[in-house]
């Protein structure tokens, strides 16, 4: 952990050397997904276990890499769409670890991946 709080503070000293090249900061989280932040005026800001980047904030144990990108890479959730239980009628529903769920159970807080014959997609259960 300390030594991804060292090399965050490295990369705030290289970064108005290195992103003039790059428009984008790509920041891949453990689970994949990955979210591009603007270089132009961005700031970052370590406090605990947070860092935020302009206006993402990301837990620093769910970071896997960073990187400069000349485009931007942002993947996972493009829309929030309001889902009903109709929506889960013959989709299969996974939890993070991968353990296919009971699909006519009540899904507790979390998130969870749905899967159906066109289409997969991340929840998630407030």
């Amino acid at each position: 952990m300390k030594s991804f709080i060292l090399g965050i503070l490295m990369t705030v000293g290289t970064l108005p050397t290195m992103a003039g090249n790059y428009p984008y900061l790509t920041f891949e989280l453990t689970d994949g997904t990955k979210v591009s932040v603007s270089v132009s005026s961005l700031t970052l800001t370590v406090n605990g276990t947070t860092l935020k980047a302009g206006s993402q904030t990301f837990t620093i144990s769910n970071l896997s890499k960073m990187y400069f990108s000349s485009t931007d890479e942002t993947s996972g959730v493009t829309a929030i769409d309001e889902l009903t239980a109709d929506d889960f009628e013959g989709k299969e529903i996974y939890d993070l670890n991968g353990h296919k769920l009971d699909s006519d159970a009540q899904l507790p807080r979390g998130v969870y991946i749905v899967k159906s014959k066109n289409k997969t997609c991340k929840i998630v259960v407030k």
